[in-house]
């Protein structure tokens, strides 16, 4: 069997937990079948690409790259550029596909690549839902009259794909209320995974070295994209609420649009001002490549020492980062699965997340009611089963999901976050907790071979 993986992230181009999970998925299927995948990007001048399992035949994994067509890059309008190079990246990424059993897409930038080849070439099409443009309303914010055409090129592609994966149980109702008229029999629930043995804590501490965190401290970290919907603002506005003298790690870069990274400078500065005690920047790093870190400190006792790495950070340099947190934050508003949440739990660190999507599949705190979210009833969950964390519930606005009441969210984030703070023993044990958690239920073998099951039985349908 070979199949096709189309997807706009894939190392070393990734930024998101769509491209992580294309990246350990295509290894461990082709520790079984061929896997061909296709991505957005130049080709790399360099040997990493086929980071294989030792037991895995390295001519399983082709890689291509793409790019978009020059005259839309280079002529066409910012506001829906992006929309209008995925649609014709799309089209290139059909020209050569006569070896494909089966094609799997990841994600809107490339769902009509599966469209279109299960039109051209009569082949299954699977298509793995990341997010849903319906439900992410503020992305008319980056892609502009853009985002029309990105909801066109997504809805299109799942109301004609054989098979949808959802990559939670909450993105699977998410699903049937965006697009009410597809066959609940075609989505499928395939979690996100982690590799085991390559996110586990870690002694080292040399990347907090380089970016100006105090190993010595307890801190909260923060790990993600500056979007609307990973929330990082939300918690930017918690720190003034947590117990004086905190350390506040915020690894956050790629941000979506101009106008977002200019909010967040002014939310960071603006808390650094009102801090007491904070002192200027003691430690500043610059990469060749853009990147950049600042870290203010705070020998007072009084204030805040924030970090704010602004760039996106090594996958050992995260692994360093949640191996030493004393507490780990993801305030999302709109998180389908939260791959992050799970990199957290493999290294030991307890979790404070928002209640929403899949994190509630993956963060398990007794004190939520789950019960008052009908919408998860398909989640099993002995009542034994430890705590690995903290859901915080938010009321959300209708349309954009956003907090209908921020500053009360943010609070809400502060007093757990504190809880654990002043409970370092807690703290721990809902660390060991999620180790456990993500050993037992979201191992990368037994996706792989759920998502080969899927391909067997569409495949077999087809002939």
């Amino acid at each position: 069997m070979r199949v096709g993986l189309m997807t706009r992230e894939y190392p070393p181009y990734v930024y998101g937990g769509a491209g992580v999970h294309v990246e350990y998925l295509s290894r461990e299927l082709a520790r079984t079948i061929e896997v061909e995948v296709h991505a957005w990007g130049d080709t790399p001048d360099h040997d990493g690409l086929k980071q294989l399992p030792d037991d895995c035949d390295p001519a399983n994994l082709d890689v291509h790259f793409e790019n978009p067509w020059p005259l839309i890059s280079h002529g066409t309008q910012a506001k829906f550029k992006g929309a209008l190079e995925a649609l014709s990246l799309n089209l290139l990424q059909n020209l050569n596909l006569d070896r494909l059993d089966i094609i799997h897409t990841h994600t809107w930038y490339v769902s009509m690549a599966g469209f279109l080849a299960k039109k051209l070439y009569g082949i299954p099409f699977v298509l793995t839902t990341h997010s849903l443009e319906p439900l992410r309303a503020w992305k008319a914010e980056q892609l502009g009259s853009g985002y029309a055409l990105s909801s066109w090129m997504e809805r299109t592609a799942v109301l004609d794909a054989d098979a949808i994966v959802a990559v939670s149980n909450g993105t699977r109702a998410d699903i049937l209320k965006a697009y009410p008229d597809v066959d609940p029999g075609r989505i499928h629930v395939i979690y996100n995974g982690i590799d085991l043995q390559q996110y586990q804590y870690t002694p080292r501490q040399d990347a907090l070295l380089k970016y100006g965190v105090d190993p010595h401290k307890p801190y909260v970290l923060f790990v993600g994209r500056i979007t609307r919907q990973k929330g990082v603002t939300h918690l930017v506005e918690a720190i003034p609420h947590l117990p004086p003298g905190t350390q506040v790690v915020l690894c956050a870069g790629a941000p979506d649009t101009p106008e977002i990274a200019t909010e967040m400078r002014e939310k960071v500065e603006a808390v650094r001002k009102q801090t007491p005690g904070s002192l200027p920047a003691l430690v500043e790093n610059s990469t060749e490549t853009g990147g950049h870190s600042i870290a203010t400190g705070d020998y007072t006792g009084t204030g805040h020492n924030i970090v704010w790495i602004e760039q996106m950070v090594s996958k050992e340099e995260a692994i360093q980062l949640y191996s030493h947190c004393a507490v780990f934050c993801c305030p999302s508003v709109y998180e389908p699965f939260g791959i992050i949440n799970l990199e957290a739990m493999a290294c030991r660190a307890p979790v404070v997340a928002s209640a929403t999507g899949g994190i509630l599949e993956v963060v398990v705190d007794p004190t939520y009611d789950l019960s008052s979210r009908p919408e998860r009833s398909a989640v099993e969950r002995p009542a034994s089963e430890p705590a690995t964390g903290y859901l915080i519930p938010f009321d959300a606005d209708p349309v954009t999901t956003f907090p209908s009441n921020p500053a009360q969210f943010s609070r809400d984030l502060a007093t757990r976050i504190t809880e654990l703070l002043e409970d370092p023993a807690k703290a721990r044990a809902m660390g060991e907790a999620g180790r456990k958690r993500v050993e037992d239920h979201f191992s990368w073998t037994a996706i792989a071979a759920q998502t080969i099951k899927l391909y067997n039985s569409l495949i077999t349908t087809k002939k």
